[in-house]
């Protein structure tokens, strides 16, 4: 389990014990992590039961981060344990959100037997169904969701006391993000969902029936009248009101509280306070009655405002002493990075701390005076353009919480452990050892009533009590009584630990490793020891009821009900947690399939035909067994299907068809092997897979079988996915139907489920990659050199492609169809011109090739109204109600056979996956389908070749998309379609472009690409062959070859540390990893990089013209610290963090001391939250119509509806947050910017990776808004962190770097740095020049800049030469009259007169020497608003310039619109929100800024 990684129903592991889980539910004085907190809080989900799956519980997530608080949003987040148990705030770490269905949790459950790891305990209420609730008959309601509204408007920034909000609830768990006061709700889907807890109001009775299906795009097609029904929000009051705690040895406080939360969320509070939080074993009492955990406060009998609750002590059980260690140990380790470093638990890494010092919570309050103060701004050497020293050690900044404040020496389990049956009948439940600061040794005894002293020592066992004879019911007093170190250590540290940002604690949902590490002191930890041997399902001890049915929890999760929103996010919830637990386990099995620590199930079968079963998973790896792809490619073909297979399931699961189960599948690439994790279908072991497939073909073709619910349900996928359904012969020669590629297997499991397995060729075959004996392929890719033989033959087209080519066709179709009928209008004739297939019209060569030429006359408006036209006539035919004349019926026929379409009378392109299949033959009656198909997926090739690949490109020049790195490169490639093996001919046409200055950066990541993959091709053989003693020697030794310039390292065989007395007999079943092969250690630098060189030609068509590193990085201008970077994040190295020498003759970079760790690289279906993104899709459209206050709202909501699917981290979030942060930036309210982009940042670090480009947009972003807040040397150094970073990814001469380096500049100009600033600045105008022509606006808006800061420095003549140049570029570009002239013309006229009174001056000294009567000189230093408006533009945010009677005209404008709106329930009147829109301008940038009024957000300024 990713978070959790516990099996849910094991009592072991269940006694894990519990982390501090701060709630951020209520006053201050309850979380002590989040500063004041608004006492709006929301009120504590409790458990839905959801009939059909095994009793599980699921809660919904309270509604994260919306309020005020400026750091945590108010309210706290909930999750779900393992055992269904519900968890809350921000540290339901490890266990956050549902699980599947467990048989047995519901009673583990009842018991309280639900302990998380590092999260609490929490329980599952049962519900009892009460009247008028169920949205929907049956068994599957809602049962009771609940609405309250927050009655304060949400954007005062202020953290004042707030009534109790909430959103929709499922009896308490928000479904819906809270409607706030003054607002029209925007869900379309509200009306079916909101339900009372109550009695049900009259306007909601009619909604009982069942639920109004969900309508298609979310919420883009509600009509703007049907919002304001009046029924959607039912108000309900429900105030939080506070609770007296009286908990032993601490002053009593007060405590805000819900009606809705558990009992059990306050001992989560107690648990986390830092004056309470070494508790876990306690009770609360009110009036001498015990309250039961799992019930709500509402529940409780006199429970009021002001009542006293009292913590009572309860008596341990071996359980809880172990939960009590475990939560101590936690508290102890909390601020210890190791597990980030080491990549377990979904730890990950986070800086920001480090260059904020501390919270930006409080923005400007506490550092208003900053802006005086002296700040020291210089930068470190390696940030100063111009350097070429590129260090390592900076990446991972000495954090100073870091430095661990020693408490303890030793904590860990005694030898003397479990007690004998004599000390049993004491009450003694186990006995601990531990080592002081001050190195006193101490055993001690858990009983039951508490911790205390006994005589043992490590060889003499006396358990009686040892003085002082002190007994406490917690370690931490217990010790504290013990050492003076551990009390004061433990306190600081309690108090560091609650100042954290939440952010930096939550777990991620997939782990993210580290690419470097620290040299880390490796500490005793009796918890990691013991779980490494005992709870985690520790290799091969299958304790009975602990693995987890990961299939019956994948598939059930797909089955529950999704009829309406809150059902919805459930399901989705549910699914996103049990596929992130399911990546974990796969990865960890994974990894102990290949260090040989799991038993094959075929033993005798030599080691590449071994197959595994562990927790529950089947792992292969990717090797060809049994000759299954002989025919693909063998070996090579084995190691590609896994990939193609899992885009398969992707595919399937994303169209989500009911009734249709795929396997969960994750492929893990580790030490050089590919291990495919899949869940098992029940049965399927005890039977044969010729008795089992009942669908598809088990040997590519010759055998095929059908059957008739398969086709029904593939059916049902064909549309979205463009399959086509067809038909194929079998071995017998009778004709067989599919509807999916032959290799599709279905099979019924044991449970009745309809499972597909082997997705590897849901897409059709991509001919470029595919010779074929007698296909000719177009002249486009002939003349790219194409057909090229693949080293396998699975290469498929991708989906996007397959989407962006059915795109294509379609405009084609609608072109077609329209000019055909402007022919008939212009010339009546009888007969329409008829488009013939006969050469396959390939569409990319000439794409509007118009079938007539008195076409060419029409005007432009004709042909709009002709596309409607055409649309209309194409709908009418494809309904075919017989009302279309028979002219249009041919039109639309002829346009369809032109495009390839397969049916006559409606646009429908699909493809058949199986032509061009080795083995698959096709009937004769379907000869001409197969003809016109093979002609389709030529058109397909050519259009990749001709449109795709040619618009990337463009996309580049443009400077649309800028990747920094590898990865993201990859990601822009395949977003358009084009796969990684197309690399070599991107960057063949990057080096013919016309703009190859300008396309410097993507040819040099190319090429760094190019080189680090067939590197990753070699390195993954080249692992094969070592044994897992020999792993850092081999890697450091293959590092020095690739990266050092060193001429001949030598490799150290692992076999010289230690002398073995007797050669071992060879083992005849060894992992995989263990060849007692050391062939890898002859390997040489040449031979490396002549082997690269191959493998570039090979595999992309690319000769790459180096023999050796330093040539490389010579001719192509690389970075040999980017190369290493990209190895490592591709292959899974961890290095050690420091500085290298790649470039000494006398010794190599890397030592075997410098190889940490290998880690595995996993891929994985990501479940989507679908209502979610549709909220934030409309979120942006209304932001770029200028609804800025709608827009904002709808991405608040679509941030709730995001939380509740992926708990508190996810990149979804991430850019949700970025948004939120830019809209709240724009409308002035500074504070609540900085606050959202600080989790953002926090979140980019977490889950991305801390120099993922994206993380340097987002510290950049930052900078900003602290800038804004007037914390000028933090917004600084996180300038100077993001160029670093940037150094680091790429180097420094890129696109970004201008403005990185313009932002930088600015800064430093505002606090009067000027020849630092000019550093930055002319670095930032030469960049500009380069990447974008010394004629473009962003160059003139750079020579203004530089200018301005002459002009500071009394250079006048220097600026008037930088200005004078802007003002042509203006000139030229704008024309005369553009207000930018203008300006830059006044601006050259006031820089003329300084520069004459200076010259003045001078004479005036020089004439009369020391008695010259000299005037004042004005100096105008900049004042930090006129630097925050060149920041903004820059930046790319607009203000437009609006005086106060604007606004009031704009206000009435707006108000008049929306009534107008509400009575035409006519969207269309909404098309022109704004009533002054600026004029469009050439870039950003040219917009006159002015302080924050209205806004007209350009799109690219909002995308950030």
């Amino acid at each position: 389990m990713a978070w959790a990684r516990v099996c849910a129903s094991c009592c072991r592991q269940l006694a894990e014990a519990v982390l501090p889980t701060p709630t951020g539910v209520g006053a201050e004085e309850r979380t002590p992590l989040l500063g004041p907190t608004p006492a709006s809080q929301s009120p504590g989900p409790s458990i839905w039961r959801v009939p059909g799956s095994p009793d599980a519980g699921f809660s919904c997530p309270t509604n994260c981060f919306i309020s005020s608080d400026p750091l945590w949003g108010g309210s706290g987040e909930a999750g779900l344990s393992p055992g269904g148990s519900f968890t809350r705030g921000p540290e339901a770490t490890r266990a956050s959100w549902p699980t599947a269905v467990l048989a047995d949790l519901e009673q583990d459950a009842r018991q309280g037997e639900c302990a998380l790891p590092r999260a609490a305990t929490a329980g599952l209420a049962p519900l009892k169904p009460e009247a008028n609730q169920s949205s929907s008959p049956g068994p599957t309601s809602c049962m009771g969701a609940k609405v309250e509204a927050q009655p304060r408007t949400r954007d005062t920034g202020s953290a004042g006391p707030e009534p109790q909000s909430g959103g929709l609830r499922c009896h308490g768990g928000p479904v819906s993000p809270e409607p706030r006061k003054g607002r029209r709700p925007t869900t379309p889907e509200l009306p079916s969902v909101m339900l009372l807890n109550g009695d049900c109001p009259e306007s909601l009775k009619k909604e009982e029936g069942p639920a109004e299906p969900p309508r298609e795009n979310g919420l883009d097609e509600t009509e703007p009248g049907e919002e304001t029904t009046g029924q959607e929000v039912i108000v309900i009051q429900d105030t939080g009101f506070s609770v007296k705690i009286l908990a032993p040895g601490i002053e009593p406080f007060s405590l805000q509280v819900s009606p809705q939360e558990m009992v059990q969320e306050i001992h989560q509070v107690l648990m986390d306070r830092e004056d309470t939080c070494h508790r876990t074993c306690f009770s609360l009492h009110l009036d001498g009655n015990m309250l039961d955990h799992f019930s709500e406060l509402r529940s409780v009998e006199g429970l009021q405002e002001g009542s006293v609750l009292r913590v009572v002590e309860e008596p341990y059980t071996v359980r809880e002493a172990r939960i009590h260690v475990r939560h101590v140990r936690d508290l102890l380790k909390s601020l210890d990075p190791s597990d980030a470093f080491n990549g377990v638990d979904c730890n990950s890494l986070s800086f920001l701390s480090v260059f904020t010092d501390g919270d930006l919570g409080d923005s400007g309050k506490r550092k208003k005076g900053l802006e005086m103060d002296p700040i020291d701004c210089t930068p470190p050497e390696y940030i100063l353009p111009g350097s070429r020293e590129r260090p390592l050690c900076p990446l991972q900044p000495q954090n100073r919480d870091w430095k661990p404040l020693q408490c303890l020496k030793v904590l860990t389990m005694s030898g003397w452990n479990p007690p004998p049956g004599n000390r049993r009948m004491h009450g003694d439940l186990m006995y601990l050892f531990v080592i002081t600061a001050e190195d006193r040794q101490v055993s001690i005894t858990a009983s039951t009533r508490g911790f205390y002293l006994n005589q043992s020592t490590a060889y003499h066992f006396n358990p009686k009590p040892a003085s002082p004879r002190f007994l406490s019911h917690s370690l931490v007093e217990l010790l504290n009584q013990i050492s003076p170190t551990f009390k004061k250590n433990f306190a600081a540290l309690q108090k560091k630990r609650v100042q954290r940002h939440p952010f930096e604690r939550i777990a991620t949902p997939f782990q993210v490793y580290s690419w470097t590490a620290p040299q880390a002191e490796h500490a005793m930890d009796c918890v990691r020891a013991e779980d490494a041997y005992t709870s985690r399902l520790g290799y091969e001890e299958h304790i009975p009821g602990q693995t987890r049915d990961w299939n019956e929890e994948l598939q059930t999760t797909r089955e529950l009900p999704r009829k309406n929103l809150p059902e919805r996010l459930l399901r989705e919830r549910a699914i996103f947690k049990v596929h992130s637990d399911f990546t974990a386990a796969a990865t960890r099995g994974a990894m102990a399939v290949i260090d040989g620590n799991v038993m094959a199930i075929n033993p005798s079968e030599e080691t590449k035909m071994q197959m595994f079963i562990w927790n529950n998973i089947f792992f292969s790896l990717g090797f060809d067994v049994r000759d299954h792809y002989k025919d693909f490619g063998g070996d090579v073909a084995a190691y590609v299907a896994p990939t193609n297979d899992l885009n398969g399931v992707r595919t399937y699961n994303a169209v989500d068809v009911e009734g249709l189960y795929t396997l969960g599948t994750v492929v893990v690439d580790y030490r050089g092997y590919r291990v495919t994790a899949q869940s098992i279908i029940p049965g399927i072991l005890e039977r044969d897979q010729e008795q089992s497939v009942i669908y598809g073909s088990i040997d590519f073709g010759k055998t095929v079988v059908s059957h008739p619910r398969y086709l029904e349900l593939l059916e049902r996928t064909s549309r979205p996915l463009k399959i086509l359904r067809h038909r194929v012969l079998n071995d017998r020669d009778e004709e067989v139907e599919l509807c999916s590629s032959v290799e599709c297997k279905g099979i019924i499991g044991n449970d009745g489920r309809h499972y597909i397995l082997d997705l590897l060729r849901t897409f059709p075959p991509d001919l470029n990659f595919l010779p074929v004996p007698g296909e000719a392929l177009p002249e486009e890719c002939a003349r790219a050199g194409f057909p090229r033989a693949h080293r396998h033959k699975l290469c498929c087209l991708r989906q996007e492609l397959v989407d962006a080519f059915v795109e294509h066709r379609y405009l084609l179709f609608m072109k077609l169809a329209a000019l055909q009928l402007m022919q008939q209008k212009a010339s009546k004739m009888e007969s329409p011109t008829s488009l013939e297939n006969g050469d396959g019209l390939s569409s990319e060569s000439k794409p509007d090739a118009p079938p007539a030429p008195e076409a060419g006359g029409e005007e432009e408006g004709s042909s709009a109204s002709g596309l409607a036209t055409v649309k209309e006539l194409a709908e009418t035919v494809a309904s075919d109600d017989g009302t279309a004349d028979p002219r249009g019926r041919e039109v639309i026929r002829n346009a369809c056979k032109a495009v390839g379409s397969i049916s006559s009378t409606a646009f429908d392109v699909r493809f058949n996956p199986d032509i061009f299949s080795p083995g698959v033959r096709f009937p004769e009656s379907c000869q001409e389908e197969v003809r016109d198909q093979k002609q389709l997926l030529k058109d397909a090739a050519a259009f990749l070749l001709s449109c795709q690949i040619p618009g990337l490109v463009k996309d580049f020049t443009d400077h649309a998309v800028l990747p920094m790195d590898g990865a993201t490169l990859a990601e822009v490639m395949r977003q358009r379609g084009i796969n990684m093996r197309y690399l070599g001919k991107v960057l063949d046409l990057v080096m013919r472009s016309p703009a190859r200055d300008q396309l410097d950066h993507i040819y040099k990541i190319g090429i760094g690409e190019l080189i680090t993959r067939s590197a990753k091709h070699i390195f993954k053989t080249y692992l094969q062959g070592v044994e897992l003693s020999g792993l850092s020697a081999a890697i450091s030794h293959f590092l020095n070859c690739f990266l050092s310039s060193y001429p001949n390292p030598v490799a150290h065989l692992p076999a010289d540390e230690l002398i073995s007395k007797k050669r071992n007999r060879r083992r005849r079943n060894r992992p995989p990893g263990a060849a007692d092969n050391t062939a890898w250690a002859v390997m040489t630098p040449q031979e490396l990089w002549k082997n690269i060189c191959q493998e570039a030609k090979n595999y992309f068509d690319f000769s790459l013209e180096c023999e050796t590193v330093d040539q490389a990085v010579e001719t192509y201008g690389l970075q040999k610290i980017t190369l290493l970077r990209e190895i490592s994040l591709k292959t899974g190295i961890q290095i050690l963090l420091k500085e290298y020498s790649f470039d000494s003759r006398h010794k190599p970079a890397f030592t075997e001391e410098d190889v940490l760790n290998i880690f595995p690289v996993v891929k994985h279906v990501n479940p989507k939250a679908s209502d979610a993104f549709h909220f934030f899709q409309s979120g942006q459209a209304k932001v770029q119509q200028g609804f800025l206050k709608e827009g904002c709202e709808l991405i608040n909501e679509a941030l709730n509806l995001f939380n509740n699917v992926y708990g508190a981290m996810h990149v979804e979030i991430c850019a949700c947050l970025r948004l939120l942060a830019r809209l709240h930036y724009i409308m002035g309210d500074y504070a609540e910017a900085l606050s959202n982009q600080q989790k953002a940042v926090l979140m980019s670090e977490r889950v991305m990776g801390i120099e993922h480009p994206n993380t340097i947009q987002e510290y950049m972003h930052l900078a900003l808004y602290c800038f804004a807040s007037s914390q000028l040397s933090t917004a600084l150094s996180l300038l100077y962190r993001a160029r670093y970073l940037t150094l680091l990814v790429f180097g420094e001469d890129h696109p970004e770097m201008a403005l990185l380096d313009n932002n930088i500049g600015l800064v430093l100009h505002g606090v009067m740095e000027y020849d630092l600033s000019l550093r930055f600045l002319e670095n930032a105008l030469a960049v500009s020049t380069k990447y974008h022509g010394p004629k473009s606006l962003k160059v003139a808006l750079s020579h203004h800049l530089v200018a301005r800061v002459y002009e500071s420095k009394a250079e006048f003549r220097s600026a008037l030469q930088h200005e004078k140049e802007g003002y042509t570029i203006y000139k030229t570009q704008l024309g005369e009259d553009h207000e930018k002239t203008k300006e830059s013309s006044e601006y050259l006229k006031c820089l003329t007169q300084q520069a004459v009174a200076l010259q003045r001056t001078m004479n005036e000294i020089y004439r009369n020497g020391s008695s010259a009567n000299i005037p004042p000189l004005k100096f105008t230093a900049p004042s930090m608003a006129s630097v925050l408006e060149q920041l903004n533009v820059i930046n790319g945010i607009l203000f437009i310039p609006l005086s106060q009677k604007d606004l009031e005209n704009l206000k009435a404008e707006v108000a008049r619109r929306q009534q107008l709106q509400e009575a035409s329930r006519n969207r269309d009147k909404a098309e022109e929100p704004m009533a002054t829109e600026p004029e469009p301008v050439g870039a950003s940038e040219d917009a006159a800024t002015q302080p924050p009024a209205a806004k007209d957000p350009s799109s690219p300024s909002l995308q950030g």
